[in-house]
């Protein structure tokens, strides 16, 4: 996924399920039981607890006698050759039925193909007018829903309190007009009013969406880089004023230095961060704990937060799969209401429904990701997107020129013209 990823590090968990087991002819058991199919269940490391894996595994097992669940852990180093592999594969044998997979990652394995049509367990038994658009939009290809939310994460303001009461401030800012007046109190001596990095780019994002831009926009299949909008140049002028009330540099991102371990020398009043990144600032600092808030980012008005890149997990069903009922219950039943629940409230995640964002109301830090997941979106969903999030990204690049002077409008048609090359699916 990204660097929402980096929450628990944010984000993205892979779940795979292969049919192994076969019905015998007469399809029960000499003791007249009925004989289990093994259900392969690939998750990703780290992103499920031991402990819910196996009340989970109970659970399914006992309410679906026909079903066995055998659920492996995969490590994210070459997860997406593999979960190309297993889509192109023959069903059978070794190959998954179900898969979860980061949600910016499914255009790619829609484009690639072998991944079955879900629209119609979304409708009717998922409750999909609910679902966080960051996490449903990507899942999405010609009206037809590939991929199923699964668990999101985002990112928040963390503050320090002692910070905030030194200079006067006793609420949250709730409009970006407020967070700028805030900010420009807070960056007084030797305090930081905002540590934030000038190629911060999913940031920025979020502030484009806030102003109706996009970063790219599709028109019959055609990728066009979008970041010389009047929107997205509206965008950037806020990113800018926003940067200058602090020290972080034009030309990195936000972990080159990592923001977490500056933000823990207790002089940055604000960072752009999952919560996540607490617990690294309290491991530097201990004198910290304790002392920290969070907020949602403000939006335009106090009337809607700002909008966020979300990052998280799909469930997708490969179109091989050999049992389309075992696969759909395994996905209906983690992406439903009660394990959905209890997922985000062990791993402090946000659930995939903005009518479940309760269940997590009593983290601060998770409870202010849920007001931002509400209102967030995903990258552009071209399977070519991975190009432009290249080390060489062009929309860090036109951040750094623009932060160190250059003419926003020029640079953003430079940027713009490198996003629409990349995203040329005929290569030229």
């Amino acid at each position: 996924m990204t660097h929402v990823r980096s929450r628990r590090a944010v984000l993205s968990l892979g779940s795979l399920v292969v049919v192994t087991g076969a019905l015998s002819a007469c399809g029960a058991l000499p003791g007249g039981e009925p004989e289990r199919r093994t259900v392969t269940v690939w998750l990703m490391r780290n992103s499920a607890s031991d402990a819910f894996i196996k009340r989970f595994t109970k659970e399914f097992e006992a309410e679906h006698a026909d079903v066995r669940l055998d659920i492996r852990i995969q490590e994210w180093t070459g997860i997406g050759e593999k979960v190309s592999a297993a889509l192109k594969a023959p069903g059978g044998g070794s190959t998954p039925d179900v898969i979860e997979v980061g949600n910016t990652q499914v255009p790619q394995y829609v484009d690639e193909g072998g991944l079955l049509d879900l629209s119609l367990e979304s409708a009717r038994d998922l409750d999909m007018a609910d679902w966080l658009p960051g996490l449903a939009e990507p899942g999405v290809d010609k009206s037809r829903q590939y991929g199923i939310p699964w668990y999101a994460a985002n990112r928040v303001v963390i503050y320090n309190k002692d910070l905030f009461a030194q200079a006067g401030i006793k609420n949250p800012p709730r409009t970006r007009a407020e967070w700028l007046d805030m900010t420009r109190r807070l960056d007084a001596g030797a305090a930081q009013g905002i540590y934030l990095a000038g190629q911060d780019w999913y940031s920025l994002s979020g502030f484009i969406w806030d102003e109706g831009g996009e970063l790219a926009h599709e028109s019959s299949g055609t990728w066009t880089g979008t970041l010389d909008t009047p929107a997205a140049l509206r965008a950037m002028d806020f990113y800018q004023e926003l940067q200058a009330l602090g020290s972080g540099p034009k030309d990195a991102d936000e972990e080159h230095p990592p923001q977490a371990d500056l933000f823990a020398k207790g002089d940055i009043a604000q960072i752009i961060s999952v919560p996540g990144a607490a617990q690294q600032i309290v491991r530097k600092n201990p004198a910290l704990e304790g002392k920290l808030g969070y907020f949602p980012i403000p939006g335009k008005t106090a009337a809607r937060a700002g909008a966020v890149f979300t990052g998280g997990s799909d469930l997708v069903v490969a179109g091989s799969t050999e049992d389309r009922a075992g696969a759909v219950a395994v996905v209906k039943a983690l992406a439903g209401k009660k394990w959905n629940t209890e997922l985000a409230r062990t791993m402090n995640y946000v659930p995939n429904k903005t009518t479940l964002a309760d269940a997590v109301a009593d983290e601060p830090g998770v409870a202010a990701m849920a007001v931002g997941a509400a209102h967030g979106k995903a990258t552009p969903a071209s399977p070519l997107w991975a190009k432009v999030e290249a080390a060489d990204n062009p929309i860090k690049a036109y951040m750094t020129r623009v932060l160190s002077g250059a003419d926003p409008a020029t640079e953003a048609k430079k940027a713009s013209r490198e996003i629409t090359r990349r995203l040329d699916e005929s290569g030229e």
